[in-house]
Order: structure tokens, then C-alpha cells, then sequence
């Protein structure tokens, strides 16, 4: 852990971070599990975390024997998905410091390891919020992200689509899973690190900038971004 520096750009992640999501991949995968007598453990989810959909999906077969295709699950798995996703909430604090940061015209960026697919559906209540991103990677199926996280390629391409392209050390991550923090600090970049209380915490928050509990618990003024308004 380094002390933080101030910062001009700002990328998240978005499954676990701003939205609710990851406990209801959680129920989507243990749905499937079920139809073959498996049980989706936490260890399989953090091995999981912030990889690409088909990557993802690689691990869980590979994990639990499970008799199908990668392809054979994700059909499986998307129809879980669909009444699921749409009903995601804003995690605590991620909906005020979106709106904050971008009505102080501070750049702000998404990069997931989501597809365009189960993006949409995840955002389909939320329209007026991500609206204000100035652009979404969107790691599955964009075609210069090479690897997912832990590798850092969807935090480079995400920097190389801002307007005026801040170097690495000025931009600030938030991220969720350890993957992301790997990926992030792969990047140059500083990090925030929000785990599931789950995590283990031993490794990954000696690569944070910094680890807090909830996004209600980030003070902007720490990384020289604006102060909340009282």
C-alpha cells in the first residue's frame, strides 16, 4: 500500500462496485450447479471475478466436471440471468459518487469484464446514471481487450479512450476483486479496493492504494478529486 497522489481520471469497475450484481451471478450459477448436483463455492468465485465471460465460464466447468460446453453453459446460465439482472441495485455510496464526480467534470470511465448483453441488462433501470460514464469497455467482447483481469489490458484500453489520455499514475481505480486490484496495479494505476467481507485481504491490499469497506467510507479530497458538498 503507497500513499495516495492526486489524480485527474477516474475508472470503475462495475460488477460488486457500483451495482449489486455479483450475488445475483451467484444465484444465476448456482441454479445451473444444481441441474448437475454441484454446489458453486466462494473459492470458484474468486477465481471467477473480473475475467471474461468464456473465461469465467472455463473455470467453473473445469472446477465442478461439469458435463457441458462452455457454450452449453453460458446458454444456461443467460437464461438465469435475464429476470435477474435487471433488478440490481446501486451498492451503497456508488450512485453519489458517480453524480459527484461528474458534475465536478472529473473524466470518469467503466471497465468490466461484462459483454454487451448482460451490460444492457444490468443497467436497463439505471439509464440516467451510466449515461454519465464517458465510456464502457466492456472486456468479453471488446476487441482490444486481449486478456482479462488480472492482466491489465482492459485498464490500458479503457485510459487510451479518454479525450486527453492521462498517464497511468493519474488515473485512480475502484475495484472490487482482487483480479482487478492485480489488474489495475499492472496498469501503473492507484487503486481503491472495496472486497466482499469474504476476501481475503492478505495480498491483495498490500497492491491498493487503499482498501475501504464501502464507497460510502472514500473521501475524494484524499486523492486531490473535489470535496463532497456538506
Amino acid at each position: 500500500m503507497s500513499a495516495p497522489r492526486p489524480v485527474t481520471h477516474v475508472i470503475f469497475d462495475m460488477d460488486g462496485l457500483i451495482l449489486d450484481t455479483e450475488r445475483l451471478y451467484t444465484i444465476a450459477s448456482q441454479a445451473v450447479c444444481s441441474q448437475y448436483g454441484k454446489d458453486f463455492t466462494w473459492d470458484i468465485k474468486v477465481k471467477q471475478m473480473g475475467k471474461k465471460e468464456i473465461e469465467s465460464v472455463r473455470i467453473i466447468i473445469d472446477e465442478l466436471q461439469l458435463p457441458l460446453t462452455p457454450e452449453e453453459y453460458i446458454e444456461k446460465w443467460r437464461a438465469e440471468q435475464i429476470n435477474l439482472f435487471p433488478t440490481a441495485p446501486f451498492l451503497p455510496g456508488a450512485e453519489k459518487l458517480i453524480k459527484h464526480l461528474h458534475d465536478n467534470n472529473i473524466p470518469i470511465a467503466i471497465a468490466t469484464g461484462s459483454n454487451s448483453w448482460s451490460y444492457n441488462l444490468k443497467t436497463s433501470n439505471h439509464k440516467e446514471v451510466f449515461d454519465l460514464f464517458h465510456h464502457v469497455v466492456k472486456s468479453s467482447d471488446d476487441p482490444d481487450v486481449k486478456n482479462g483481469k488480472p492482466a491489465p489490458d482492459c485498464f490500458h484500453v479503457c485510459r487510451n479512450r479518454f479525450d486527453s489520455i492521462p498517464s497511468p499514475e493519474k488515473v485512480l481505480v475502484f475495484e472490487d476483486a482482487s483480479n482487478g486490484v492485480l489488474a489495475a496495479h499492472s496498469a501503473g494505476m492507484q487503486v481503491v479496493w472495496v472486497p466482499d467481507p469474504r476476501a481475503d485481504k492478505t495480498e491483495t491490499s498490500k497492491l491498493a492504494t487503499l482498501t475501504i469497506n464501502s464507497l460510502e467510507e472514500f473521501n475524494p479530497q484524499d486523492f486531490g478529486l473535489p470535496t463532497y458538498c456538506s
